[in-house]
């Protein structure tokens, strides 16, 4: 008998950024979000209708410190920027084993990324949370 339900453990996922895959060893939480834009309309003859378009996908993951692979990343990020003026983007690749044991595959594409906590403190794992911001999310299997 297979499991019932999706757990925290049957996801995880693998960011490429400028066709480089950036190997973040130990990511501990993922969160994504679809966002719309709400149309509405107000016939006079009938009730409101509202319709809500695709406006991209906006999430965080968070990982445990365990090297500068993600701090390197940023800092190539900003270096692109400042000094050719460029800001290239990247997709996110989602795997979820699912309950029947078949895999989900999800591709989040043209990510921007911000590292949003970089928190340091005595005798405590470093987390480091980053946010982003995908244009499409598309099934790939």
């Amino acid at each position: 008998m297979g499991k019932p339900y999706s757990i925290g453990r049957d996801c995880r996922i693998t960011v490429l950024w400028n066709g480089s895959r950036v190997d973040l060893r130990d990511v501990t939480s993922f969160t994504a979000n679809q966002e719309t834009q709400a149309l509405r309309a107000f016939p006079l003859n009938g009730v409101p209708a509202e319709y809500n378009l695709p406006s991209g996908w906006r999430g965080s993951f968070q990982i445990a410190r365990a090297n500068a692979v993600l701090d390197t990343l940023v800092a190539a990020i900003e270096s692109g920027f400042w000094n050719a003026g460029t800001i290239n983007s990247g997709t996110i690749y989602q795997y979820i084993t699912e309950a029947d044991g078949s895999t989900s595959t999800w591709e989040y594409s043209g990510i921007s990324l911000k590292l949003s906590t970089d928190a340091w403190a005595a005798e405590t794992l470093v987390h480091q949370t980053v946010q982003f911001f995908a244009s499409t999310r598309t099934k790939i299997s």
